[in-house]
């Protein structure tokens, strides 16, 4: 073993190997069959048995100690899938074979960071009691989402605390973030339907104009958000698609309206859809019309538990140093770890990614994460772990630290 690390060199090679595999030849949501057979054929190769499939393309293994004492149970989550971009960087040697689509959101490094958590728990199970269980999370970026799926299995019942980590290019690498309530945003998405009669486009008064219904009610929705909504929800609507009308001279009879509705707080989140369907019926009513309105529930907001981000604090200030940790790190976006947060408690942390080179933002053609940060952020993982099962829960550190 090498010095002061928690991986062997076997096993920082098998993490290495993973993530070249899977940036060289990434997998869209739903479709992760080569990553899968790769993870379970590395866990076979340590000795590392029992590992079980769940939403069809991903992985979890349970990992148990042998330590005397009742112990924890912590789920640690690694996503494995990508986005359909063309990579643009050359100058990765491992950059994807696979055209139009690329590890542009750092799954590859996800998923890594999870194999060598769950082949370093198996080789020290003697030193800890209690039980990790590492998910390879598939579709995590598309529907049907595997969150929901962690959710219908019960994978989390019985289980104390989950761990979810996500790199940042908006940190400075070997840099880490994480903050308590809610760290990215619920996502629900809206398709409205709005229908009114055709005729002739010289002759408006004979029909029911679709198209003002519609353009009515993309500018009063937003009022939902300006004034009923308080600033710091970080609520968004959004409609994104508009498809209606034949002819430039015909009342158009149908507009289909697609969109995404965002907001941090799990309580006003219904009070969004309520309100969005309220204004659609009345704006369709008053101009004469219908309107009918189909909200999909998707991914719940983030939501970090502060006890366990106040002992990922003391931990990343004692290993790294206090100026490498950021306290007011959130994201814009969702997430379907929120899935996990929603049911035990949980900690979802970033670690910084931007240096040189490396500057480009998520889900772009020239995104990429440097090999360095690989080894450094799955012990930090590992350490985290170990001070939740060995330390009987999380703990706040004092205002020293």
């Amino acid at each position: 073993m090498r010095s002061n690390t928690l991986l062997t060199d076997a096993e920082g090679a098998a993490v290495f190997e993973l993530r070249h595999a899977m940036h060289q030849e990434p997998e869209l949501s739903n479709q992760e069959r080569k990553t899968q057979g790769r993870i379970l054929a590395i866990l076979d190769r340590f000795g590392i048995t029992g590992a079980q499939s769940f939403h069809k393309t991903g992985v979890y293994v349970d990992i148990v100690g042998s330590a005397s004492g009742e112990g924890r149970s912590i789920a640690v989550r690694g996503d494995i899938d990508a986005l359909p971009i063309q990579e643009a960087r050359e100058d990765i040697p491992y950059r994807s074979q696979v055209p139009g689509v690329m590890h542009a959101c750092g799954h590859d490094m996800h998923g890594s960071i999870a194999l060598g958590t769950a082949l370093a728990f198996s080789r020290m199970r003697d030193n800890f009691a209690g039980k990790v269980r590492v998910l390879f999370h598939p579709a995590e970026e598309a529907e049907p989402v595997g969150g929901r799926s962690v959710e219908s299995d019960a994978l989390l019942q019985g289980f104390d605390y989950a761990i979810g980590f996500h790199v940042s290019p908006d940190l400075p690498a070997g840099t880490f973030g994480a903050k308590e309530g809610a760290v990215t945003k619920s996502a629900d998405q809206l398709r409205l339907t709005f229908t009114g009669t055709m005729s002739h486009g010289a002759a408006p008064y004979k029909g029911v104009d679709a198209i003002t219904i519609a353009a009515a009610f993309i500018n009063e929705v937003q009022k939902v958000v300006s004034r009923e909504m308080p600033s710091d929800d970080g609520a968004v609507v959004t409609i994104g698609t508009i498809h209606g009308g034949e002819a430039s001279n015909i009342i158009c009879p149908s507009v289909v309206l697609e969109g995404t509705i965002r907001t941090k707080s799990t309580q006003r989140r219904s009070l969004l859809t309520k309100r969005i369907t309220e204004i659609a019926a009345g704006v369709a009513t008053m101009h004469r019309g219908h309107a009918d309105c189909v909200i999909s529930t998707g991914e719940p907001p983030v939501i970090n538990d502060a006890e366990l981000v106040g002992r990922f604090r003391h931990l990343v200030s004692e290993t790294v140093g206090k100026d490498h940790f950021q306290a007011d790190r959130t994201a814009d976006g969702s997430d379907d770890f929120g899935f996990y947060s929603a049911q035990i408690p949980a900690i979802y942390f970033w670690f910084g990614s931007r240096e040189p080179g490396n500057e480009a933002g998520l889900h772009t053609p020239t995104f990429g994460v440097s090999d360095s940060l690989l080894i450094p952020t799955t012990e930090l993982t590992i350490k985290y772990c170990l001070s939740l099962l060995n330390g009987g829960g999380p703990e706040q550190p004092d205002a020293a630290s």
